[in-house]
Protein backbone atom coordinates (compact mmCIF):
# COMPACT_ATOMS: atom_id res chain seq x y z
CA UNK A 1 0.00 0.00 0.00
CA UNK A 2 2.54 2.65 0.92
CA UNK A 3 4.67 1.59 -2.16
CA UNK A 4 1.55 2.49 -4.52
CA UNK A 5 0.94 5.34 -2.69
CA UNK A 6 4.39 6.45 -3.26
CA UNK A 7 4.84 5.54 -6.58
CA UNK A 8 1.52 7.90 -7.27
CA UNK A 9 3.03 10.64 -5.69
CA UNK A 10 6.39 10.47 -7.51
CA UNK A 11 4.34 9.56 -10.81
CA UNK A 12 1.63 12.17 -11.01
CA UNK A 13 2.10 15.22 -12.85
CA UNK A 14 6.34 14.16 -11.80
CA UNK A 15 6.56 18.42 -12.34
CA UNK A 16 10.03 19.65 -10.78
CA UNK A 17 10.66 23.02 -9.39
CA UNK A 18 13.09 25.10 -12.00
CA UNK A 19 16.08 24.35 -10.53
CA UNK A 20 19.32 26.53 -12.02
CA UNK A 21 22.51 26.48 -10.49
CA UNK A 22 20.88 29.97 -9.00
CA UNK A 23 18.44 28.33 -7.12
CA UNK A 24 20.52 26.14 -5.48
CA UNK A 25 23.36 28.51 -4.96
CA UNK A 26 20.60 30.82 -3.49
CA UNK A 27 19.44 27.95 -0.74
CA UNK A 28 23.09 26.95 0.06
CA UNK A 29 24.22 30.50 0.52
CA UNK A 30 20.95 30.98 3.42
CA UNK A 31 22.23 27.90 4.50
CA UNK A 32 25.58 29.31 5.54
CA UNK A 33 24.15 32.39 6.36
CA UNK A 34 21.62 31.19 8.97
CA UNK A 35 23.78 28.09 10.38
CA UNK A 36 26.52 30.63 10.79
CA UNK A 37 24.59 32.97 12.98
CA UNK A 38 22.78 29.80 14.81
CA UNK A 39 25.74 28.46 15.56
CA UNK A 40 27.21 32.19 17.62
CA UNK A 41 23.81 32.50 19.02
CA UNK A 42 23.22 29.46 20.34
CA UNK A 43 27.42 28.27 21.40
CA UNK A 44 26.50 29.16 25.19
CA UNK A 45 23.47 27.19 25.16
CA UNK A 46 24.98 24.04 23.59
CA UNK A 47 27.73 24.15 26.12
CA UNK A 48 25.18 24.25 29.27
CA UNK A 49 23.32 21.40 27.90
CA UNK A 50 26.45 19.31 27.03
CA UNK A 51 27.18 19.82 30.77
CA UNK A 52 23.76 18.54 32.23
CA UNK A 53 23.98 15.66 30.15
CA UNK A 54 27.33 14.86 30.69
CA UNK A 55 26.38 15.21 34.60
CA UNK A 56 23.10 12.95 34.00
CA UNK A 57 24.36 10.16 32.36
CA UNK A 58 27.83 10.30 32.06
CA UNK A 59 30.27 10.82 28.90
CA UNK A 60 29.51 10.77 25.46
CA UNK A 61 27.65 14.42 24.80
CA UNK A 62 27.20 13.59 21.24
CA UNK A 63 25.30 11.06 19.40
CA UNK A 64 26.30 10.67 15.87
CA UNK A 65 24.27 8.13 13.55
CA UNK A 66 24.76 7.67 9.43
CA UNK A 67 21.79 9.15 7.68
CA UNK A 68 21.42 9.33 3.60
CA UNK A 69 21.79 12.56 2.42
CA UNK A 70 22.29 14.59 -1.04
CA UNK A 71 22.77 12.06 -3.98
CA UNK A 72 22.73 9.05 -2.13
CA UNK A 73 25.97 9.97 0.55
CA UNK A 74 26.17 8.71 4.06
CA UNK A 75 27.16 11.11 6.82
CA UNK A 76 27.43 11.39 10.17
CA UNK A 77 24.12 13.02 11.64
CA UNK A 78 24.93 14.50 15.10
CA UNK A 79 22.25 14.80 17.99
CA UNK A 80 22.79 15.46 21.34
CA UNK A 81 22.25 12.15 22.94
CA UNK A 82 18.89 12.11 24.79
CA UNK A 83 18.84 7.95 25.69
CA UNK A 84 21.14 6.00 27.77
CA UNK A 85 24.03 4.34 26.83
CA UNK A 86 22.98 0.85 25.51
CA UNK A 87 19.78 2.20 23.81
CA UNK A 88 20.29 0.14 20.48
CA UNK A 89 20.33 -2.94 22.26
CA UNK A 90 17.08 -2.09 24.23
CA UNK A 91 15.33 -1.55 21.49
CA UNK A 92 15.76 -4.59 20.14
CA UNK A 93 14.34 -5.96 23.70
CA UNK A 94 11.58 -3.90 23.67
CA UNK A 95 10.25 -4.41 19.70
CA UNK A 96 10.88 -8.49 20.92
CA UNK A 97 8.97 -8.29 23.62
CA UNK A 98 6.19 -5.92 23.49
CA UNK A 99 4.27 -6.08 19.75
CA UNK A 100 2.12 -3.18 20.24
CA UNK A 101 5.68 -1.41 20.45
CA UNK A 102 6.86 -3.06 17.62
CA UNK A 103 3.37 -2.17 15.40
CA UNK A 104 4.25 1.75 16.77
CA UNK A 105 7.72 1.77 15.92
CA UNK A 106 6.97 -0.03 12.21
CA UNK A 107 4.39 3.04 11.71
CA UNK A 108 5.89 6.32 13.48
CA UNK A 109 10.16 5.00 14.08
CA UNK A 110 9.27 6.43 17.32
CA UNK A 111 8.13 4.97 20.79
CA UNK A 112 5.62 8.15 22.59
CA UNK A 113 6.61 6.22 25.81
CA UNK A 114 10.07 5.51 25.36
CA UNK A 115 12.04 4.15 28.37
CA UNK A 116 15.31 4.13 27.06
CA UNK A 117 15.37 8.47 26.83
CA UNK A 118 17.53 9.79 29.71
CA UNK A 119 14.81 11.21 32.77
CA UNK A 120 14.69 14.96 32.65
CA UNK A 121 17.16 16.17 30.17
CA UNK A 122 16.58 14.08 27.40
CA UNK A 123 12.69 14.31 27.48
CA UNK A 124 13.03 18.38 27.17
CA UNK A 125 15.50 18.13 24.97
CA UNK A 126 13.40 16.06 22.21
CA UNK A 127 10.18 18.26 23.27
CA UNK A 128 11.85 21.11 22.29
CA UNK A 129 14.11 19.63 19.71
CA UNK A 130 17.49 21.27 20.79
CA UNK A 131 18.76 17.62 20.73
CA UNK A 132 19.01 18.41 17.19
CA UNK A 133 21.41 21.54 17.55
CA UNK A 134 24.60 20.46 17.06
CA UNK A 135 23.33 19.71 12.87
CA UNK A 136 24.11 23.21 12.67
CA UNK A 137 27.44 21.69 12.58
CA UNK A 138 26.30 19.76 9.80
CA UNK A 139 24.34 21.97 7.66
CA UNK A 140 27.34 24.58 7.76
CA UNK A 141 29.62 20.99 6.63
CA UNK A 142 27.25 20.79 3.88
CA UNK A 143 25.48 17.67 4.64
CA UNK A 144 22.19 18.76 5.57
CA UNK A 145 20.28 22.25 4.68
CA UNK A 146 18.13 24.39 7.46
CA UNK A 147 15.23 23.40 5.73
CA UNK A 148 14.38 20.02 3.54
CA UNK A 149 13.17 16.70 4.16
CA UNK A 150 13.99 14.73 8.18
CA UNK A 151 17.41 12.69 6.92
CA UNK A 152 16.46 9.38 6.80
CA UNK A 153 18.70 5.67 7.23
CA UNK A 154 19.04 3.45 4.57
CA UNK A 155 16.83 1.16 5.35
CA UNK A 156 14.21 4.03 6.01
CA UNK A 157 14.82 5.14 2.26
CA UNK A 158 13.49 2.03 0.84
CA UNK A 159 10.43 2.89 2.35
CA UNK A 160 10.12 5.75 -0.07
CA UNK A 161 10.40 4.11 -3.16
CA UNK A 162 10.23 5.88 -6.20
CA UNK A 163 10.14 9.22 -4.31
CA UNK A 164 13.50 8.29 -2.93
CA UNK A 165 14.98 9.63 -5.99
CA UNK A 166 13.54 13.25 -5.00
CA UNK A 167 14.87 12.95 -1.99
CA UNK A 168 18.24 12.56 -2.58
CA UNK A 169 18.02 15.37 -5.49
CA UNK A 170 18.15 18.11 -1.94
CA UNK A 171 20.31 18.39 1.27
CA UNK A 172 18.00 16.78 3.95
CA UNK A 173 16.73 19.32 6.90
CA UNK A 174 17.63 20.27 10.28
CA UNK A 175 13.66 21.50 10.31
CA UNK A 176 10.71 21.47 7.68
CA UNK A 177 7.63 20.50 6.46
CA UNK A 178 7.22 17.43 8.58
CA UNK A 179 8.63 19.47 11.96
CA UNK A 180 6.43 22.06 12.22
CA UNK A 181 3.15 19.96 11.49
CA UNK A 182 2.00 17.03 13.48
CA UNK A 183 5.22 15.47 13.44
CA UNK A 184 5.14 12.20 15.35
CA UNK A 185 1.24 12.21 15.37
CA UNK A 186 1.03 11.76 11.45
CA UNK A 187 1.75 8.42 9.90
CA UNK A 188 5.06 7.73 8.26
CA UNK A 189 3.45 7.55 4.52
CA UNK A 190 1.99 10.82 5.35
CA UNK A 191 5.48 12.28 6.25
CA UNK A 192 6.76 10.79 2.84
CA UNK A 193 4.29 13.03 0.76
CA UNK A 194 5.00 15.64 2.48
CA UNK A 195 8.64 15.65 1.08
CA UNK A 196 8.02 14.81 -1.91
CA UNK A 197 5.56 17.98 -1.95
CA UNK A 198 8.13 20.34 -0.80
CA UNK A 199 10.57 19.08 -3.03
CA UNK A 200 8.39 19.92 -6.15
CA UNK A 201 6.99 23.54 -4.48
CA UNK A 202 10.72 24.11 -2.98
CA UNK A 203 11.24 28.47 -2.82
CA UNK A 204 13.61 30.46 -1.21
CA UNK A 205 10.31 32.32 0.46
CA UNK A 206 9.06 28.95 1.60
CA UNK A 207 12.37 27.78 3.28
CA UNK A 208 11.90 31.29 5.21
CA UNK A 209 8.96 30.75 6.10
CA UNK A 210 9.69 27.75 7.69
CA UNK A 211 12.26 28.49 9.33
CA UNK A 212 10.66 31.57 10.99
CA UNK A 213 7.82 29.49 12.22
CA UNK A 214 10.38 26.84 13.57
CA UNK A 215 11.87 29.43 15.91
CA UNK A 216 8.71 30.34 16.99
CA UNK A 217 7.52 26.91 18.07
CA UNK A 218 11.26 26.44 19.91
CA UNK A 219 10.91 30.25 21.96
CA UNK A 220 7.57 28.50 23.01
CA UNK A 221 9.39 25.43 24.37
CA UNK A 222 7.59 22.60 22.21
CA UNK A 223 7.47 21.31 18.73
CA UNK A 224 4.07 20.19 18.22
CA UNK A 225 3.89 15.69 18.24
CA UNK A 226 7.48 15.91 19.60
CA UNK A 227 8.58 13.30 22.12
Amino acid sequence: MLKQENNAAFSKKRTRPQRGRWRFAAKRGFDIAVGSAMLFLFAPLMLLISALILFRDGWGVFYVHRRIGRHGRSFGCIKFRTMVKDADQRLEQILTADPAACREWQTYQKLRNDPRIIPGIGHRLRQTSLDELPQIWNVIRGDMSIVGSRPVTREELVRYGPAGQLYMEMRPGLTGPWQIGSRSEISYEARIRMDVEYFRSWSLVEDIRITAKTALMVLKGRSPGAY
